[in-house]
């Protein structure tokens, strides 16, 4: 069995935090490797006790604070709640401030494109070249049937398709891109509205015949449909840096051992 890793001793002015109270919090900090998971919950340790030892210097006492839920704090909460509330301030974004950040990043606020699909799939293993060879030719085929009849596209969805949209004579519904693999958007969104393409589309699934429904371009929004969601997203990102601020000047004037504050706006608010 092999032996747990060795990690620094983490402290503040020190005061050492348990390397058990680091593993308890390390639950709340996922990520790639368990070494960053530590290193995470580490530093959100040391902030909190640079802010509770912050709140002690100036005296802060505070009692009956709630959530955004509406449930109580605990008093360590309740106090670090107090204090940011004392020394952490921000300018609240006004309509102005929100319709020139609308301005200059229009492509953030537009409505993505969308298309109704409908496509019957033959399954087969690209690997597997006969069952590639014979899906390709029923897809074919139904592709050429479709051509000449193409009000049957929904029977011929239940009594071919390997896809469950089988069920619902092969209709996806609407599609914004991201939602389906490469391969079928690219030839989804090139075509018109209720086209058929005229070759089988491959896939890591097999072998699908598409067809498109009814388009809906992307469209950008009206500022007023967003403003709310700008204002929200400016006073976030300034409270954020005025965060890394306070908190950058209290480890500042603190002795740490074993984490680096640096740079830790991530690990801020947990």
């Amino acid at each position: 069995m092999a032996d747990a890793p060795e990690y620094p001793r983490v402290a503040v002015n020190g005061r050492e935090i348990a390397p058990a109270t680091i593993a308890a919090e390390t639950q709340h900090h996922p990520a790639a490797t368990a070494h960053e998971a530590r290193r995470a919950a580490a530093e959100a340790l040391v902030i909190r006790q640079l802010l509770l030892d912050e709140a002690d210097r100036l005296n802060i006492v505070a009692n009956d604070l709630v959530d955004a839920e509406g449930r109580p704090l605990s008093e360590e909460e309740a106090r670090i709640e107090a204090l940011l509330a004392c020394e952490v301030k921000t300018p609240r974004a006004d309509e102005a401030t929100a319709r020139r950040y609308y301005q200059t990043h229009r492509a953030r606020f537009r409505s993505p494109p969308m298309v109704e699909a409908e496509h019957i799939l033959f399954a087969a293993d690209p690997a597997d070249a006969m069952a590639y060879g014979l899906a390709t030719s029923d897809a074919r085929g139904a592709i050429r049937h479709l051509q000449d009849r193409p009000e049957t596209f929904a029977e011929l969805a239940r009594r071919h398709s390997a896809c469950p949209s089988r069920d619902q004579g092969g209709k996806l519904g609407q599609i914004t891109p991201g939602a389906l693999v490469p391969e079928f958007e690219e030839v989804l969104f090139a075509l018109e509205a209720w086209a058929l393409h005229p070759v089988p589309v491959k896939t890591r699934f097999g072998l699908h015949v598409i067809r498109a429904g009814r388009r809906q371009e992307a469209r950008d929004l009206p500022f007023e449909a967003v403003s709310r969601r700008i204002i929200e997203y400016l006073e976030e990102a300034s409270w954020r840096r005025a965060m890394a601020q306070y908190v950058g000047l209290l480890a500042g004037h603190a002795e740490l051992e074993g984490v680096s504050i640096a740079g830790a706006s991530g690990s801020l608010v947990q």
